[in-house]
């Protein structure tokens, strides 16, 4: 299976002068290429880099920063040219073990997924390196990810441990992903337009020196509205654009009933007070009929996404049963 792909890993650095250097030693030789996007560094990243000897290696400089985003998206164009079928995302300051890159690609390899990411939760729930302000907002991050980007089977979006195939690359449109640390959010909600099978790997996260230049009351004050703008978006495209189906349906005429319930029964509540005449019978009915049916049926459109989620059943069965490098599963190419 791996001698018929070849892979790159892509390492968007951003003053990782420190640590590019190991990471770089570390990625395994079954790697084909290594692509550095130094993302304008004020520091030595873009010397170090471009003095390692390893023959895979392919630095990229960016006059002007970008954001991780930025960063990815001219990484991602370089694998594209360089006839990569596996493009492979690690950070530069040594968060991610490439140890674990075989299980990451795994599904890849299976055929089970074009888009594979890492979960550093599933194994033991919050790592003990992990300081409890970054688990605590990546849980919240989690859920809102879930509703914004249709993949309810996934978790923690804010792991940068991601592979995707080159073909699925092509489908995206890169000029238009988020530049800055929105970056994975926004892959999910894309890749969710376009029915990319996504599967989660357990990973692990190694927290050392790094630092970080994520800002958290940055991240809580511009995600949320982001997320609800990127679920309309891609509620648009995928249910009612692409293909119109029982979900649009559900959808349009629940939030229909709903909204004409609501302002129907608004509207006769404040004639009542401002009468003192109460509201008969059958205009409570009139608005509490529409209003009911207008919620069942959008918790119906809801529930036939989640079951939806994974995209095919046996993504969820290869997290389920934990498949390793070397041990797939019978009937599979």
């Amino acid at each position: 299976m791996r001698e018929n792909l070849k892979y790159c890993v892509i390492l968007p650095s951003y003053n990782e002068g420190r640590h590019v250097g190991t990471v770089v030693s570390g990625i395994p030789d079954w790697v084909d290429g290594i692509i550095i996007v130094d993302d304008a560094s004020t520091d030595d990243t873009l010397s170090v880099a471009e003095s390692l000897t390893d023959t895979r290696v392919r630095v990229h400089h960016l006059e002007k920063n970008q954001g991780v985003g930025g960063a990815m998206a001219a990484g991602f164009r370089m694998a594209l040219d360089g006839g990569y079928d596996v493009a492979i995302k690690m950070d530069a300051d040594g968060q991610m073990d490439a140890v674990e890159l075989p299980a990451l690609v795994r599904p890849i390899e299976l055929g089970m997924a074009e888009y594979v990411k890492g979960n550093r939760f599933r194994r033991t729930g919050r790592p003990s390196s992990m300081p409890r302000r970054r688990w605590f907002g990546n849980v919240v991050l989690s859920f809102l990810t879930k509703i914004a980007s249709g993949y309810w089977h996934v978790f923690d979006p804010q792991c940068g441990f991601l592979a995707i195939t080159a073909p699925t690359l092509r489908r995206l449109k890169l000029e238009g992903l988020a530049r800055d640390y929105f970056f994975e959010n926004d892959m999910l909600i894309r890749l969710n337009v376009i029915d990319a099978r996504v599967v989660d790997v357990d990973t692990s996260s190694l927290y050392g020196d790094e630092k970080s230049y994520v800002n958290i009351g940055r991240v809580g004050r511009t995600f949320p509205p982001r997320l609800a703008r990127g679920f309309l978006w891609r509620f648009t495209r995928r249910h009612l654009m692409n293909d119109f189906g029982l979900i649009g349906f559900l959808a349009i005429l629940g939030a229909m009933l709903t909204l004409f319930g609501f302002l129907f029964g608004l509207y006769h509540w404040i004639l009542s007070i401002n009468t003192g005449i109460p509201a008969t019978t059958g205009t409570v009915m009139v608005a509490v009929v529409p209003l009911i049916l207008g919620i069942q049926m959008l918790l119906q459109a809801l529930a036939l996404e989640v079951q939806s989620s994974a995209g095919a059943g046996e993504t969820r069965e290869y997290a389920r049963m934990g498949y390793t490098v070397g041990t797939p599963p019978t009937g599979t190419r």
